[in-house]
């Protein structure tokens, strides 16, 4: 019997295989590589597939499982620590991307509502494309990264709204043609079983679930709720989408909701694809032979509003002017959400063929663009920041200043601590125990804001830029510690530091090996690899459990960063240097034992047990009552509590711990036990 949509489903995971290698060897975004598959499996292609409204089922689920996910991931916590630039910069770059591609798009002729709905799609971003360039290039945890995943945040929210208020846009007042009014009160009641359901229902629903420790119960279960919901609001004239996202946001508040979205991506990720290939068949290809000129002056359009609107709702939140063009540039494509809402669009009448067939291909087209853009973003900001500008817009909203004052610090042999993250915090805590003088150069103004109320010495500004560093006086400074996750910044910092002061110490940290020799090349003194650093710290641990004497630890310690790690680098060379780590105790083991009121040691002398010479074991401590006594004699006491610290063969270990616990009832005569 022929089935025709399993042969659908083979053509299009074989095709998109093929084309999602070829995608990632050109560096090509994997949604690009999706929509080609499409495109060309399409019936505007070449007609491979012949059960297309069957894929278009499975690209609802699709849609379902993915706003579903972003609802779980969705931690109201960590959205309140980056608070202001999620609703104030994610509000100023959505608002204003929208109304300038709404007037546009007005200007074009286009009607109130289409025009809006246009200024939608334009304005949302894609993340998946953006978050994976990003941690390629270990700058997720940069200024502009945290800046950006802010504002791709807020657009990720703002998706929901945006599928309620389509229809409205139409003239259609929702599925079950009830009006906005009671779409608002149906919404509300909504938000307030999603509040009972958070706290109350689903917790207590998925304890007894997970008790079973049935992992196929659990993953139907997470199924479940999250179409039930779906359905349910879909019911009362609201989207699968907007119930998907609730039912998301129900189990985010449960402890459970990391297991579920573990559980729930791979559906995730298979259906999404199908939505994508299926965004991809509606393309007709001849349309972008026919049109090339427009469709690439549009696309190039979009991606010059969107830089500069996303640049300006950074430089609203107080960035220099060097932060501001990185996320502007980052933030330039179509989202993958804009495909999303442009099936709603076709289906209440907002978008024309024509035009429909257009955004698909400017979408295409900036998708494609995006991985080349944020390459040569770091180039194009310098270059821009090389231009004759006033100082204010290259620093931001928020001058150098403190307590009122521009002038230049008048430290000297002083500490210069560039970001005052966890590393640089910890640097100044130390700096201030030690009574170094110092100055902090930090990009967050918020942070800059926060700690001045503290009396810390720190300033605003972009620490790339020579007048910034001559504001902290690196002239006279002694050293400087560089503590920031952005490595283009990291090398401009310390290139331009090296050439304003030959003298200056610079001591700075790395994510990985390979950064190390350019570092160095550029002027850096110290360079700390991050990744390296944690493999000494957990062998050094290794050695403490071998018992390793620890001068020779000291030693190992110093001399694989001597010879810059290449110990763990090279891991095939033999050297000599490490030969004293002669593991001669590696026999031996030490642990610590409480000993249980009732046991058979309890209120022995050492001497009456005979730990040594009967059991092979040699006590070295005891604590008793928060007091330590190392090696104790024969003589002392082993009261109920007494926390002891044996040395012996882990053999010798496992059969003498039976001493310190208290027997079990009916074996309190049973010799047996006592080896």
């Amino acid at each position: 019997m022929e089935i025709p949509m399993l042969n659908d489903i083979v053509i299009i995971f074989g095709l998109a295989i093929a084309i999602l290698f070829i995608s990632h060897r050109l560096r090509v975004s994997s949604i690009v590589g999706l929509l080609l598959t499409g495109m060309i499996a399409g019936p505007y292609g070449l007609g491979l597939i012949s059960s297309i409204a069957e894929i278009e089922v499975m690209a609802e689920i699709g849609i379902v499982l993915l706003l579903f996910t972003i609802g779980m991931e969705l931690s109201l916590k960590d959205m309140w620590q980056i608070k202001k630039a999620v609703f104030l910069g994610g509000s100023v770059q959505v608002l204003v991307t929208l109304i300038a591609a709404a007037l546009i798009a007005t200007y074009f002729g286009r009607n109130p509502g289409e025009s809006i709905f246009i200024g939608f799609l334009i304005a949302l971003s894609s993340t998946a494309i953006v978050l994976k360039l990003l941690q390629e290039r270990a700058e997720i945890d940069s200024p502009h990264g945290r800046i950006t995943l802010a504002i791709l945040i807020f657009q990720d929210i703002i998706i929901v709204p945006m599928i309620l208020v389509t229809p409205l846009l139409a003239g259609i007042p929702g599925n079950s043609g009830k009006s906005p009014l009671a779409l608002l009160t149906i919404s509300i009641l909504l938000i307030f079983l999603v509040i009972a359901g958070a706290k109350w229902i689903v917790p207590q629903l998925l304890y007894q679930i997970v008790k079973t420790r049935n992992s196929e119960l659990f993953l139907l279960s997470i199924i479940f709720i999250c179409f039930s919901v779906a359905l349910f609001t879909y019911s009362t004239g609201l989207s699968l989408a907007f119930g998907a996202f609730l039912a998301g946001l129900i189990i985010s508040e449960s402890e459970y909701g990391h297991q579920a979205i573990s559980n729930i991506l791979p559906f995730r990720d298979v259906f999404m694809s199908f939505f994508f290939v299926s965004i991809g068949m509606l393309l007709d290809i001849n349309f972008l032979f026919q049109q090339p000129a427009l469709i690439i002056f549009i696309a190039l359009g979009v991606l010059f509003l969107k830089a500069i609107i996303a640049g300006f709702a950074t430089f609203v939140l107080g960035y220099p002017l060097r932060t501001t063009i990185l996320i502007g540039l980052a933030l330039v494509q179509v989202g993958e959400f804009s495909f999303i809402l442009s099936k709603f669009g076709i289906e209440y009448g907002l978008l024309t063929w024509d035009t429909y067939q257009l955004f698909l291909a400017v979408s295409v087209v900036t998708m494609a663009a995006t991985p080349f853009i944020i390459h040569a973003s770091p180039h194009i900001a310098d270059s821009v920041m090389r231009l004759p500008l006033p100082k204010r817009i290259k620093s931001g909203l928020y001058p150098a200043r403190m307590n009122g004052q521009a002038n230049k610090v008048q430290l000297k042999d002083h500490l210069v601590v560039v970001g005052f993250g966890i590393n640089g915090r910890n640097v100044a805590r130390a700096a201030r125990a030690a009574g170094i003088s110092y100055a902090i150069i930090e990009i967050n103004p918020d942070t800059v804001l926060s700690e001045r109320s503290k009396d810390e010495l720190i300033y605003h500004g972009d620490a790339t830029q020579e007048a910034v560093l001559k504001h902290v006086n690196i002239l006279d400074a002694r050293v400087m510690v560089l503590g920031i996750s952005d490595p283009v910044a990291t090398r401009r910092i310390i290139s331009t530091a090296r050439r304003l002061s030959p003298k200056l110490h610079m001591i700075t940290r790395t994510r990985y090996l390979q950064e190390m020799g350019p570092l160095y090349d550029l002027g850096a003194n110290e360079v700390v690899p991050q990744e390296f650093e944690t493999s000494v710290e957990i062998f050094v641990r290794v050695l403490k459990k071998y018992l390793i004497p620890k001068d020779i630890i000291e030693t190992f310690m110093a001399e694989v960063r001597a010879d810059g790690y290449e110990m763990f680098r090279n891991l095939s060379r033999e050297s000599n240097d490490f030969c004293d780590l002669k593991l001669n105790l590696s026999d031996l083991d030490v642990i610590t034992i409480r000993v249980e009121n009732g046991s058979h040691v309890a209120g022995k002398t050492l001497a009456q047990v005979e730990l040594r010479k009967k059991y092979g074991v040699t006590l070295i401590a005891s604590c008793r009552d928060g007091q330590t006594s190392s090696n104790p004699d024969a003589g002392i006491n082993l009261c109920p509590d007494d926390v002891l610290v044996l040395l012996g063969t882990p053999d010798k270990i496992a059969g003498v711990t039976r001493l310190f616990v208290a027997p079990d009832i009916g074996d309190e005569n049973d010799d047996s036990n006592i080896v």
